[in-house]
């Protein structure tokens, strides 16, 4: 009799936790803890925060659905601050203060690379979100976002098609920074096999954070006379807001020079008048606009939370490519955890293999068996004034990702296994 009042004020909390009432506040034995490594101030702060807020609401629903193995899942948010050593602070903290059984996070592959050795370290697990340059396979790592042939390569063959406007000259342009580099490194031996010379290849850089974007458009206006020109950019984070001011500043409309973006999305136009902007392009593996059931409902319950918990901007709330990925990765984990038995990363690592799941690009997603990324649909869509995008082309089906890419010399050697990185 004496166990009653425990019993009830465990019922209690349960129920104001499943009611969304009481959420993520009841530290027992019986939840699991989830590690959200995204930056909510700084420079990245315009791509990450909604993956934070995608992942808390994905956390919320399947706690409302009754967890995982019966356990409700408790998230831990830290703020790397856009900071890459932090990062692997932070990540540190997760593992050994916070006992977190698993991460979300990272956006930059700066970021990703300063917290791998971390993740190795500890044997932690991790899920990237977001479209990379490839060159890593780690065993500690889930690759939910793009490899190069799932994104870049796809892009720039529709760049060089009679529907992509049939481009000569390529204008590469990227935040300074691994990704953008070793992308560029993979484009430019990618372009020379199809028989682009270096003249016709210009490439530039600038800092994180960088806004002042005048010279250098200038300077694609003039690159792009001497010939039928398209502009690939790897800029990211908040950078992406003053270069498609001055496209529009300049006039430099798609017609005569298209822009393709890898890590521009509906979150990023949301703070831009699109108009100007309409039909340059961007190569995503999902995009809000896509018409089919699990999209509209995944479009809807992403509205209606970011209105119920009063984010900033609710009234036009949009999803984009890592969001998907992020509401993807977080699923897979749970089937795992569930296949598994268990949240110990190894049993859970041997559980990922062959996981799929209904995604909302209208596709079923599979998690490789072998080399941890996901097999995935590409798309490239044309922004509209209304700061969507109109899919122009995409793949069939889900394409398999190759992490090693072939125009890297020595890459078509690599084993097609996860192994411990050197780095």
């Amino acid at each position: 009799m004496k166990r009653r009042p425990l019993l009830k004020t465990t019922l209690a909390a349960s129920a104001l936790m499943l009611s969304g009432l009481f959420p993520f506040t009841v530290h027992a034995a019986d939840t699991i803890k989830v590690g959200i490594l995204h930056s909510l101030s700084g420079t990245m702060a315009i791509s990450e925060t909604s993956l934070k807020d995608m992942a808390l609401m994905t956390i919320e629903d399947i706690n409302a659905k009754g967890g995982v193995n019966g356990k409700m899942l408790e998230p831990v948010v830290v703020d790397p601050a856009s900071n890459w050593p932090l990062f692997a602070e932070k990540a540190r903290q997760l593992l050994t203060q916070d006992k977190v059984d698993v991460v979300f996070g990272c956006w930059t592959s700066v970021s990703r690379k300063s917290v791998l050795p971390v993740f190795e370290e500890l044997n932690g697990l991790l899920f990237y979100p977001v479209q990379y340059e490839g060159e890593e396979m780690s065993p500690n790592v889930f690759y939910t976002g793009a490899a190069p042939n799932q994104q870049a390569i796809p892009a720039v063959e529709y760049l060089m098609s009679e529907d992509g406007g049939a481009a000569k000259r390529y204008f590469l342009l990227g935040t300074d920074y691994v990704y953008p580099r070793t992308t560029n490194k993979i484009l430019r031996s990618f372009l020379h096999s199809k028989g682009v010379a270096d003249k016709d290849i210009e490439e530039v850089y600038t800092p994180f954070g960088h806004s002042d974007y005048q010279t250098i458009v200038a300077n694609i206006k003039k690159f792009a006379a001497g010939g039928k020109t398209a502009v690939i950019s790897t800029v990211n984070g908040d950078s992406n807001v003053p270069f498609y001011k001055e496209l529009a500043n300049q006039g430099l409309d798609a017609t005569e020079v298209p822009v393709v973006a890898f890590s521009v999305g509906e979150e990023e136009l949301r703070g831009i008048d699109t108009k100007p902007l309409v039909g340059h392009l961007a190569a995503w593996n999902y995009f809000q606009s896509v018409e089919n059931d699990v999209n509209t409902s995944f479009v809807e319950q992403w509205k209606a939370y970011a209105k119920a918990k009063g984010l900033a901007n609710a009234e036009t709330a949009v999803t984009n490519d890592p969001m998907e990925a992020t509401y993807v990765g977080i699923h897979m984990w749970k089937q795992a955890v569930e296949k598994a038995g268990s949240t110990e990363v190894d049993k859970v690592r041997a559980a990922m293999g062959g996981q799929s799941f209904a995604a909302p690009s209208g596709y079923t997603l599979k998690m490789d068996e072998k080399n941890h990324h996901l097999h995935k649909p590409v798309m490239i869509g044309e922004i509209q004034e209304d700061g969507q995008f109109s899919v122009v082309w995409q793949t069939e089906g889900p394409i398999r990702a190759q992490p090693w890419s072939p125009f890297i010399a020595g890459n078509d050697k690599k084993p097609d296994t996860p192994v411990k990185s050197a780095q």
